[in-house]
């Protein structure tokens, strides 16, 4: 076998909201492109991260958190169809990556291992947010208890945050897929549209600025996604974006006193957006009402939610 030769494959990453799935896939691929907060049901979609490095390519499936029981006794068709679009990553992958919090190992950790054992794949355990650890004595004993009784083709302590500890996962899942030329362009970082990513820098705003409940009843269609010339910049993006509510009470929420939180909420997500794309970009949005839109499938589906 030729050491020289090019490695391609598509990895699965998998685990329990919020164990910083999208960070490492973020800081695998270079560049921000899937959406980032505290608060479980930020990733929404399947994405495809595209990390291209000297001895190949990983084509990373960034998923929605694995919901478990809880997420199915919810009965909500928006954690229904995230599930399936979880577990449906694991088809055709060469390797998944299993990411938990350090320290922590829960019922629903053991649910993803068992679909990964039970999908015939290599799984390469990531402990991740090791920084936050304390206790640094504690980890080891963790990982052994962890690992017994359980196959991972490797173990891996890092912190995706502090881009610590990734060198060594990489050269892992290299030895892990096939030899194979790559899938995509070296300048290529994602399947998804800029006009997807728009939407998702403004609803990672939504995460980050609202109270505990609301987020969960909120989505973001972006109705208009055009590009001009300019002078500066060499293009530059015209885009408007509806955040659909629940309800009308929670449309004045989103809008805050005299208008002040949707401002914030616009700005931020422009500044993200000119950062992602290197690109002047004018955003306006729009708060509507839509009733029920997160239980109901036909609905999730006209608004780009997919299984």
């Amino acid at each position: 076998m030729s050491s020289t030769s090019s490695r391609s494959g598509a990895v699965a990453v998998i685990g329990r909201p919020n164990v910083g799935k999208s960070t490492l896939v973020n800081a695998l691929v270079g560049a921000k492109i899937s959406i980032t907060s505290n608060r479980p049901q930020t990733t929404r979609h399947r994405l495809l991260g595209i990390a291209t490095f000297p001895r190949g390519q990983l084509q990373l499936v960034d998923t929605p958190g694995i919901h478990g029981e809880q997420g199915k006794r919810s009965g909500k068709a928006m954690n229904r169809m995230m599930n399936r679009a979880a577990r449906g990553a694991l088809e055709g992958v060469d390797v998944a990556l299993l990411v938990i919090e350090a320290g922590r190992w829960d019922n629903e950790d053991g649910l993803a291992y068992d679909a990964l054992h039970d999908a015939g794949l290599p799984v390469v355990l990531v402990v991740n947010q090791v920084d936050k650890q304390k206790d640094k004595t504690a980890l080891l004993p963790f990982i052994t208890k962890v690992t017994e009784g359980r196959d991972f083709a490797a173990v891996h302590p890092l912190s995706a945050l502090k881009r610590s500890g990734l060198e060594q996962l990489v050269a892992t899942l290299m030895d892990l897929v096939p030899e194979a030329e790559p899938m995509y362009g070296e300048d290529e970082i994602t399947d998804k549209s800029q006009r997807f990513l728009a939407g998702e820098l403004v609803r990672e705003q939504l995460m980050r600025r609202l109270g505990e409940e609301l987020p969960y009843s909120t989505t973001v269609e972006v109705e208009k996604f055009e590009e001009e010339p300019s002078p500066k910049t060499g293009v530059m993006y015209r885009i408007d974006a509806v955040i659909w509510v629940e309800r009308e009470g929670q449309k004045a929420i989103v809008i805050g006193k005299g208008g002040e939180r949707l401002r914030d909420i616009g700005k931020h997500a422009r500044q993200q957006m000119e950062r992602l794309f290197g690109a002047k970009v004018f955003l306006q949005t729009w708060v509507r009402v839509r009733e029920g839109w997160s239980d109901d499938e036909a609905a999730l589906r006209a608004l780009g939610y997919h299984d």
